[in-house]
């Protein structure tokens, strides 16, 4: 019994042994991993220390007080904590640890941005909490003397390794010194999550607002220059951002970015889905009110092997003190166009612009842009605004497939020379766009006329055959006041007509296969004056002459022919104005001035005639179709034989009949 009594004592009495040791040995255990963790960021030349470190076995729980942490490289970033709270602790294996919560106290961040005007930015976050996280037991210590692409690698592989469902942070306040502002510019934060955080992935990255103050110098004027007048007025600007939201957020597209191997790597990555933003305000004490009602894009990816942003790095100046000479400008430049070449931007859209100024209000509809491989589309849509004679308002305006990237190359190819394109070379310009449209455009002409109005312009080149465009489209239809002043317009002024209406469907094309370029459509229509369409062709055009080399082009434009002309012509009352004008002049009715006009066409024509008869048919239609208006002449030529393009520009020139003697000649005139 006695035994048994001993045996049940020293049992209790190792299990308070235990109860008292277990958490002594977990707490000093606790202390050295701490104390190995901040020993390890010290390696590099940093600073890190800490105040009082506690652990509870129980909840498992670990507090570290008064963390502080500042980088070895000038200027030194910093991060200090004034709690450090991880509950739920454990670890699955000896490599990792988990955490049911992570909390941060009282963090403030300190830093600077490298660059010609450096930015000094400090952070303040009374809390930061991170819920399931895992991860590392310890991260590899950045190497002594990293880069920022070294660091920012780092920064983003650490992020690859850890896994979390949420990070919080209720509330940011930050300042930032240098750069436009006069005085340190203060932002805030408000209501940032991360959720769903994995691989490098976040499935949603969210912000409630962003808040910002800023004062900003405004230029001094010429006569400034004295210490009695101030250098420039002090301008202070307010302003806000709602409901900022990503989608889909991935760190390995940034590593890949990253990476030295970057050049090898011609994969696109997608940094981002969609994004979003609610409204976008901006006040200034200058009467400056600024509205947007939305951001928006689908995604933003990037392909490393044309990006190459280490190589940009590299070749950005040191100090914007030294000019930098022409091959380190072109070779900037061509850095600079790999940017375009190595990113994708979908559907991005900006909604509901408007700006309240002293000279009146502006308004934007949408601006939209999409860049792929280098080349973008731009678009602006219902802007209203004022020009100094009046109200400005524009339905769209767009550049269609414009070519940044190619754009920078071009530049860059001169940057190194410095000297300016020849006019051959511009001409490479034409393959920089593939077209351009405006809508819905009304502009003042002069103070108080009526407005010009354009309802549609729209032209496109393309199939290009070195940097020649072998097809183009023009389409408008606009409308504007004629001018009183000028001379040249007194006829259809005094016939009533004030504005002058056009309607334009004008295309040229050109096929390989057959060698056929020709002028179709071809739709022009004067309001209440006159419409006439167009089919003009050539033949055998060879695929030599779209050069900028004049003399292959000359060369091989001696294997043209003409292959013939249908002209229609349709009378709206240019026919009444061309009489009237002509009775005015020599002061007779109207009449006898038509009566006159038709005499002279025979007296012309009988002239032509004496060695074409096809010319009499022609002219006994031109005839019928002064006396009578409203009605429709129609012409039609067909070579009788081969007629050489180049021939016949010389006949045109020099002896009209016999270049008109080439062709047969059908013409007619119809009500």
């Amino acid at each position: 019994m006695t035994r048994v009594l001993i045996g049940i004592l020293t049992v209790l009495a190792l299990g308070i042994a235990g109860f008292i040791g277990a958490p002594w040995y977990a707490q000093n255990r606790a202390e050295r991993e701490v104390d190995a963790s901040f020993a390890q960021i010290r390696q590099n030349g940093a600073t890190a220390s800490h105040g009082k470190v506690a652990f509870d076995l129980w909840s498992r729980k670990l507090t570290i007080a008064d963390v502080k942490v500042e980088s070895a490289a000038q200027p030194p970033a910093s991060v200090t904590f004034g709690t450090f709270t991880a509950t739920g602790l454990s670890q699955p294996d000896s490599e990792h640890v988990t955490a049911a919560s992570i909390e941060l106290g009282d963090v403030t961040m300190t830093g600077q941005m490298p660059g010609p005007s450096p930015l000094r930015l400090s952070y303040k976050l009374p809390q930061l909490v991170v819920k399931d996280y895992a991860g590392p037991i310890r991260f590899t210590a950045l190497p002594a003397g990293a880069g920022m692409l070294e660091t920012y690698r780092a920064l983003a592989q650490q992020f690859v390794a850890i896994s979390a469902s949420s990070i919080s942070v209720p509330r940011t306040t930050g300042t930032m010194e240098g750069g436009p502002s006069a005085a340190p510019a203060e932002f805030t934060y408000s209501g940032l999550t991360f959720d769903t955080i994995k691989a490098g992935r976040i499935a949603s990255y969210k912000l409630d607002e962003v808040a910002f103050t800023m004062s900003l110098q405004q230029p001094a004027s010429k006569f400034a220059a004295t210490a009695q007048q101030p250098t420039g007025k002090i301008e202070k600007m307010q302003g806000r951002i709602v409901g900022i939201v990503h989608q889909d957020i991935d760190a390995n597209a940034i590593l890949a970015v990253l990476n030295p191997e970057a050049a090898k790597d011609d994969h696109t990555y997608r940094v981002y889905g969609r994004v979003t933003t609610g409204a976008y305000e901006i006040n200034s004490d200058a009467g400056v009110r600024m509205r947007m009602e939305g951001l928006s894009a689908d995604e933003f990816s990037v392909r490393p092997s044309r990006l190459q942003l280490p190589a940009l790095i590299a070749a950005l100046p040191a100090s914007t003190a030294a000019q930098p000479t022409p091959e380190e400008t072109r070779e900037l430049m061509e850095k600079v166009a790999g940017i375009y070449e190595g990113m994708a931007i979908k559907n991005a859209e900006m909604r509901g612009l408007s700006i309240e100024t002293p000279q009146g209000p502006v308004k934007l509809a949408a601006l939209r842009f999409d860049l792929r491989e280098g080349k973008g589309d731009i678009a602006i849509e219902g802007f209203d605004g004022r020009a100094p004679n009046g109200p400005v308002k524009l339905g769209r305006f767009a550049l269609k497939g414009f070519d940044f990237a190619n754009l920078m190359h071009f530049a860059a190819k001169y940057a190194a020379t410095g000297a300016k394109p020849a006019p051959t070379d511009a001409v490479v310009l034409f393959k920089l766009l593939d077209g351009i449209e405006l809508k819905g455009l009304t502009a003042p002409y002069k103070a108080g006329d009526k407005p010009v109005q354009i309802d549609n312009i729209s032209l496109d080149w393309g199939q290009f055959v070195g940097p020649i465009p072998t097809q183009a489209r023009l389409v408008a239809k606009m409308a504007g006041p004629l001018d009183p002043s000028n001379p040249a317009l007194l006829p259809l002024l005094v016939a009533g007509i004030d504005t002058a209406a056009f309607d334009a469907d004008l295309g040229l094309g050109w096929t390989e296969s057959s060698g056929a370029f020709a002028l179709q459509p071809f739709k022009l229509e004067v309001s209440n004056l006159l419409a006439a369409s167009a089919n003009v062709s050539l033949a055998r055009v060879p695929r030599e002459v779209f050069t900028i080399d004049l003399q292959q082009a000359t060369t091989a434009a001696g294997q043209i022919e003409a292959a013939g002309l249908e002209f229609t012509l349709r009378d709206l009352g240019a026919i009444d104005v061309l009489v009237a004008n002509y009775a005015r002049g020599h002061s007779i009715p109207r009449d006898a001035a038509r009566k006159a006009l038709v005499d002279s066409i025979k007296a012309i024509g009988s002239q032509v005639a004496a060695d074409n008869a096809d010319v009499v048919g022609a002219v006994d239609a031109i005839s019928r179709f002064v006396e009578r208006p409203r009605q429709t002449f129609t012409l039609k030529l067909s070579p009788r034989a081969k007629v050489p393009a180049m021939q016949l520009a010389q006949l045109i020139a020099i002896d009209p009949p016999s270049a008109l003697a080439q062709f047969k000649i059908e013409a007619q005139t119809a009500p």
